[in-house]
């Protein structure tokens, strides 16, 4: 299993949205309640291209089962040295160690443009993610209580910090 990784491309909107909106119905992964559409997430995506972030597919025998990007953690000036980051792999390919390559990559990205601190915001409920990001580094810096209400329950939140050397 030969893992490849790459930039987005247009043509790859479609994968992401199926990775995005399978967790959007299923997990808490994201707190969104409703399915993005093709349109949506396409500005979503050329947007953090536009700024100047990368998004990065990973690919399995020319089908892309996973992504990565990061963008603004804050939208205030001081904050331009630090990113909030996100990994998804399709469900269909967890435990391939594709996620990993994934966020391998961001991290070198984000040395590359100068960056300082990656951030990863995580629900509590998705210990498999924060354990995952302590194997690269990342150290659990706080818990926001109640922060979301998902599947008729409150919801914590989790942020991760690797600050970059």
């Amino acid at each position: 299993m030969e893992i490849k990784i790459r930039p987005y491309k247009t043509e790859d909107t479609q994968a992401i949205l199926d990775v995005l909106n399978y967790n959007i119905l299923n997990s808490t992964a994201l707190y969104d309640y409703n399915i993005r559409s093709y349109e949506q997430q396409k500005t979503i995506l050329d947007d953090k291209i536009d700024k100047g972030f990368p998004v990065i597919v990973a690919e399995l025998d020319s089908v892309v089962v996973g992504f990565g990007m990061y963008s603004e953690f804050r939208f205030k000036e001081a904050n331009k040295y630090t990113v909030e980051h996100s990994v998804y792999v399709n469900n269909d390919f967890q435990g391939k160690g594709i996620g990993k390559i994934v966020l391998q990559e961001l991290i070198v990205l984000a040395k590359k443009q100068g960056l300082h601190t990656m951030i990863g915001v995580i629900d509590a409920e998705n210990q498999s993610s924060v354990v995952f990001h302590e194997k690269f580094g990342f150290k659990t810096v706080g818990t926001i209580k109640e922060s979301a209400f998902k599947f008729d329950r409150w919801l914590h939140s989790i942020f991760v910090q690797l600050i970059l050397k």
